[in-house]
């Protein structure tokens, strides 16, 4: 067996549960299938000892669908709207501070991690990105990525829920207008920001380089009224497949102590953020500032790319929910190694 067919089989195996997930979904008439069905049909299989490989590059391209999604909702009306998200913003910074004074604790004093592990697992930045920068601390990869993926799958896994029965979200209404109704010039400067935009940010450092480059490519390109749609349904599809394999696919090889300590430690994590996280949504409600649904997918830390889907599912305001998570993204990246200086000091 060559080298690259030792890699590809299980990566193949992975789609082809990944794809069983979508169709199991599908005929169930459950929520999110392209989402959903992937995650938990990896999740399954990775419990039962399956070997699965993440999506890999795939993911990473298609992830950039995201960011012109997102970057396409950029207009000159919303540009106009942005100042009046400052309050909102502001919040940012101490629902931030209040999850490290809370989460951190929680996993450093009960589940008995170590400063650093604790710290960038506590931290609700993307899944990837936490687990790159902790590694690079000097944080345990694997526990990250486990307390960071159980996070993830758990409040992405209630959101729908949610969304469906407070606000009456169609969660099988298809995420935007098929390929054939949209002009082939514009989903050609589509992938060409998207990649584009990916490769740039990539080569500067910028972290989210996936979503954040491709993201202020395609906002340029729409405020230039270059581009007027979003992405079409099946590039979305698309993204929310490779999303669901890659937070599935986390779970090969995880042993019964890992699932005793770690997923455990990442549920209770996720259940915590999840509480923190809605006392800012009514603070939010309650001041009038914005939408109860724009500020449940603001400030729900379920993922940056995974709360961008549910928001472009649900209709909601993308640049509201998307600079949100941005900010917080950037908060928590570039505060870390303060904090970790300051752990480590104590």
């Amino acid at each position: 067996m060559t080298i690259a067919s030792r890699y590809l089989r299980p990566r193949l195996w992975t789609f082809a549960i990944a794809a069983g997930g979508v169709l199991a979904f599908y005929m169930a008439g459950l929520p999110l299938p392209f989402l959903l069905g992937p995650m938990f049909a990896c999740l399954g299989a990775a419990l039962i000892g399956a070997r699965l490989e993440g999506p890999g590059v795939a993911g990473t391209v298609f992830r950039t669908v995201l960011g012109v999604a997102a970057g396409a909702a950029f207009t000159p009306d919303i540009i106009a709207q942005v100042p009046d998200m400052l309050r909102s913003l502001a919040l940012v910074p101490v629902f931030v501070g209040l999850i490290a004074l809370t989460a951190y604790p929680l996993l450093h004093n009960v589940f008995g991690y170590d400063h650093v592990t604790s710290y960038y697992g506590a931290m609700p930045g993307g899944l990837q990105d936490m687990v790159v920068y902790g590694e690079e601390a000097g944080a345990d990869m694997r526990v990250l990525s486990l307390i960071h993926a159980t996070r993830v799958l758990l409040l992405v896994s209630l959101a729908p829920f949610a969304l469906a029965h407070i606000w009456g979200v169609d969660l099988t209404a298809s995420p935007g207008a098929p390929a054939r109704d949209i002009p082939i010039h514009e989903i050609a400067l589509m992938i060409a920001a998207a990649i584009g935009g990916w490769q740039i940010a990539k080569r500067v450092g910028l972290f989210g380089a996936s979503i954040i480059g491709p993201l202020i490519a395609t906002a340029c390109l729409s405020l230039a009224g270059l581009i007027t749609h979003r992405p079409p349904a099946e590039m979305v599809w698309a993204a929310q497949f490779f999303i669901g394999v890659g937070v599935g696919a986390r779970y090969a090889g995880v042993t019964f102590g890992e699932l005793r300590r770690t997923v455990l430690a990442g549920a209770t994590n996720g259940m915590l953020l999840a509480a923190v996280s809605s006392v800012f949504i009514a603070g939010v409600v309650m001041l009038g500032i914005a939408p109860g649904l724009d500020a449940f997918l603001a400030f729900l830390p379920g993922g940056q790319g995974e709360m961008v889907v549910l928001s472009i599912v649900a209709g909601a305001d993308l640049t509201y929910v998307v600079l949100h998570h941005v900010f917080r993204l950037v908060l928590v990246i570039t505060l870390a190694p303060l904090a970790i200086r300051w752990i480590r000091r104590r």
